[in-house]
């Protein structure tokens, strides 16, 4: 879209985004309002979204609206639902998640059934009840936010890398579904992101290749949308997935194994480790 008031044209009048206390989703939020649509903030953070909200509604005259709402819980789709009610939604952006890093069976099945459902489920289950919604119209959008680990298996991230491989492959399957049908639709596969994401995984910085600035890979995607179904940003990271896809898969498996298990290790992670007890 070459102006902000063609960007609302198309994808306006409510956007809605999810993830949209922190990182990625609080840039996609603030980026979307500077292009004048009304944003619908969903996150479990309601202090985050209150404040941001406040700010947006001030600076930049959208409206700004908080679902506060824990996206790992099974009932989280239905309660986002029923928040966003009948208001015309143009563009929907599915950016939450979180990662797990370590060996399989160190996470409780709790945690592991939580990132699913934030990850995977919620974009699914989303999509499938807003679909009909954004058809309807003559212009809509949607983002999915994975990962170049959903490009490629990852020890030491395994369950994280196949929650992004599902959304990669949901993605792209609709993109084909949505052809002609006047949505755009794009899968954004960011690398390593200077975000809260990394630390809560268990990494120093120090130990990761440089970060990308949230702003700029927000940026990236809302400039694709339309442009293409599938963008990792930077172009470091893009010589990276496209290494991975060269690769034979028993090398591809071996490389990401020895990297993350080395990063983790130079961050006091012990990769190894198993749980004391069965969850």
């Amino acid at each position: 879209m070459s102006t902000a008031s063609d960007f609302r044209a198309s994808y306006g009048p409510w956007a809605l985004v999810t993830g949209a206390s922190s990182g990625i989703g609080e840039q996609f939020a603030r980026q979307l309002a500077r292009r004048g649509l009304n944003v619908l903030l969903v996150a479990r953070r309601r202090e985050r979204l209150d404040a941001l909200a406040g700010e947006l509604s001030r600076r930049r005259g959208p409206q700004a609206e908080v679902i506060a709402v824990d996206l790992g819980e099974a009932t989280a789709v239905d309660q986002v639902l029923t928040a966003v009610a009948d208001r015309d939604i143009g563009l929907v952006v599915s950016n939450a998640g979180f990662g797990l890093k370590g060996a399989f069976g160190s996470a409780s099945r709790a945690t592991l059934e939580s990132m699913f459902n934030v990850n995977a489920r919620t974009p699914l289950l989303l999509l499938h009840e807003l679909l009909p919604r954004l058809r309807a119209r003559t212009k809509a959008g949607i983002i999915l936010t994975g990962s170049q680990e959903g490009e490629a298996p990852f020890p030491w991230s395994a369950a994280y890398a196949a929650t992004k491989a599902f959304v990669h492959s949901l993605g792209l399957g609709l993109y084909g579904e949505l052809q002609g049908t006047g949505v755009d639709l794009l899968v954004l596969a960011p690398g390593a992101t200077d975000t809260e994401a990394p630390l809560l995984q268990g990494f120093r910085k120090e130990a990761l290749p440089p970060l990308m600035p949230p702003a700029e890979v927000a940026r990236q995607a809302l400039r694709q949308l339309g442009r293409t179904a599938f963008h990792v940003p930077g172009t470091d990271n893009r010589k990276f997935v496209a290494l991975l896809k060269r690769m034979p898969r028993d090398k591809v498996i071996a490389f990401n194994a020895a990297n993350m298990a080395a990063a983790l290790a130079a961050s006091g992670h012990p990769v190894a480790a198993e749980p004391e007890s069965a969850p």
